[in-house]
């Protein structure tokens, strides 16, 4: 694209929508691409032209920018968009047939990687441009209610078979105490954490949450009390927290869970994680495919600053101040890793930083910077209302408190599942249900796309972090994704290879050429075909995915092979065929 400005003027309807946002700067740019975008339904030159103008970003930058996220359009297209997730667990639900009946029914659809409804799939998101924008999940989807009016879109429940249960922690209020009402909240016990945090002060905080054992839970599973204090130990008073909601990992669905059942459990976590650390700005960065976890956030956070407790001098505490913003992702897997998710808030495409420095040492706009996901958040009011002792007795001793799982593919109960870390695997899937009747369990694969694979007989597993580790698998975020015997497994194979294929922000070249190689490879051994004369595609499987572990900048590289790599040792899926 040129570096100058094009002559194109934008539509008073895209100026309106840019103008709405008031004054800015470049790290406004994401929020005026999507205001345009929801408004007219895509991305004109001269809509582009106008929020460069107001922001002062070079034309090409904001093109590079707009380009690279999979909701935004830079041609036209009309303003109801259906995106249809042909993802893991909706490919393994039906995701193809309905594909074939929006082609029957003339509905315009799009291809989608996951979208977090993994426990009703099929799945897809409705959305209708407009001034205000209509956006649904709809799960399971159906043609039938497409057509329809979006006033009448029916969304998506909460996902909870243990709901109401005596002994959940998590999520003890989900589906059971209105999410959408302060007052409910604190008369289930919200904010009795934050008002005992005030009473330790930040350096007890610390302490409970370090002697509490909370790694966590995006799959790193890095301790959080540690990450918490170095960053309280950086010289720069200027300090910020994020709380990472974009879970993108296929498969993963219990961030939108507990946003949608217990939003004022999330601010008030944040709160206290931002009075540990000195921080006084807040961005929670959430996938843009979740239109009503944004609404009941957005609900939480203004009726928590109505009431004192976000903003200035919160809980009447002299010197304490916080808030938070929403900041939406626009489809972009990569911005779940912790560094592309600051270039992503400051304006820039989101792809990852190198590392040193780390986060806590030189973060969003270069500040130190705390992230954490939802769930290793959640877990704080818990820690210091309960107290670390008693934390550390759920679980095991170096896995320790509650873990959500998020069950799908062939299991009859789907959804978020809490549990004690330790417990098996095998009794994990006897909660959901186990495999339809009549079929038989073929494997299941841990921690999403970028986790691997166990086989029927590996069930007695425990599921810590250590034994995962031991058993050469992870847990990652939650994942676990049942597979019988009727499950194509070379064409969900195919499907993992394609969606970091799609997914890879191209930065590096380990990752950007390695996972189009490790696709072809693939195709060829699905379908039965050879490389060259001395050629072997398992053998450049292999190759080619030692390199992306050992040389990729950041984990989606790191990872990409692992589920094919399982597959392939564990499974002895492509043998037969390479």
């Amino acid at each position: 694209m040129d570096l100058r400005f094009l002559n194109a003027e934008p539509t008073d309807a895209e100026r309106h929508a840019v103008d709405a946002l008031g004054a800015g700067s470049r790290d406004q740019l994401l929020p005026a691409l999507h205001a345009v975008n929801d408004r007219v339904g895509w991305i004109s030159q001269g809509a582009l032209n106008h929020i460069c103008r107001r922001l002062n970003v070079p034309p090409a930058e904001a093109y590079g920018v707009a380009s690279f996220y999979a909701l935004f359009s830079l041609k036209e297209r009309p303003p109801r968009v259906v995106h249809v997730c042909t993802d893991l667990a909706c490919r393994v639900n039906g995701a193809e047939a309905l594909t074939e009946a929006f082609d029957a029914a003339g509905i315009a659809w799009h291809r989608s990687p996951c979208l977090g409804v993994c426990e009703r799939a099929p799945a897809a998101l409705a959305v209708e441009a407009g001034d205000p924008a209509e956006q649904r999940l709809l799960a399971p989807a159906m043609p039938s209610e497409i057509t329809r009016e979006p006033s009448t879109w029916e969304e998506a429940p909460v996902s909870v078979p243990q709901q109401g249960e005596p002994g959940l922690r998590l999520l003890r209020r989900v589906g059971v105490v209105e999410p959408r009402s302060l007052d409910a909240y604190r008369a289930a016990g919200g904010y009795a954490a934050l008002r005992n945090a005030l009473l330790l002060g930040p350096a007890g905080v610390i302490r409970e949450v370090t002697d509490s054992g909370l790694m966590g839970r995006g799959g790193a599973a890095f301790p959080t009390g540690r990450k918490w204090d170095a960053a309280a130990r950086q010289p720069e008073r200027t300090r910020y927290l994020v709380c990472n909601a974009d879970e993108s990992e296929p498969g993963t669905f219990k961030d939108r869970v507990l946003i949608e059942g217990d939003p004022f459990a999330l601010v008030e976590a944040m709160t206290i994680a931002a009075f540990a650390i000195g921080a006084r700005k807040g961005y929670v960065y959430l996938r843009g495919e979740y239109p009503r976890a944004l609404k009941m956030l957005r609900n939480a956070i203004d009726l928590a600053r109505e009431r004192g407790f976000l903003g200035e001098n919160i809980l009447g505490r002299r010197g304490f101040s916080f808030d938070i913003e929403i900041r939406r992702g626009a489809g972009a897997y990569i911005c779940g890793e912790e560094t592309a998710i600051f270039n992503s808030i400051e304006g820039y495409r989101g792809e990852p930083r190198s590392k040193p420095p780390f986060p806590v040492e030189k973060g969003l706009f270069g500040k130190p910077t705390v992230v954490n996901n939802v769930e290793t958040l959640v877990n704080i009011p818990l820690i210091l209302t309960e107290g670390c002792e008693a934390y550390r007795r759920i679980g095991t001793e170096r896995s320790t408190g509650p873990k959500l799982f998020c069950l799908s593919g062939n299991v009859r109960r789907p959804g978020v599942y809490e549990v004690p870390f330790g417990t098996t695997l095998g009794e994990l899937l006897e909660l959901a249900g186990g495999v339809p009747e009549g079929r038989e369990l073929r494997a299941v694969l841990l921690g999403g796309a970028a986790g691997g694979f166990v086989r029927p007989d590996e069930t007695t597993l425990p599921l810590t972090m250590e034994d995962a580790r031991a058993a050469g698998t992870t847990l990652g975020s939650g994942v676990v994704l049942a597979l019988d015997d009727q499950a194509d497994l070379g064409g969900f194979l195919l499907r993992i290879a394609a969606f970091f294929r799609d997914e890879s922000c191209g930065q590096c070249v380990p990752c950007r050429i390695g996972t189009v190689r490790q696709e072809e490879a693939l195709h060829r051994i699905v379908g039965g075909r050879k490389l060259g004369t001395g050629g072997d595609d398992l053998a450049l499987l292999r190759e080619v995915g030692q390199v992306m572990r050992d040389s990729s900048i950041c984990g989606l590289g790191q990872t990409a092979w692992n589920a094919i790599e399982s597959a392939v040792d564990r499974l002895g899926a492509l043998e037969e065929r390479s």
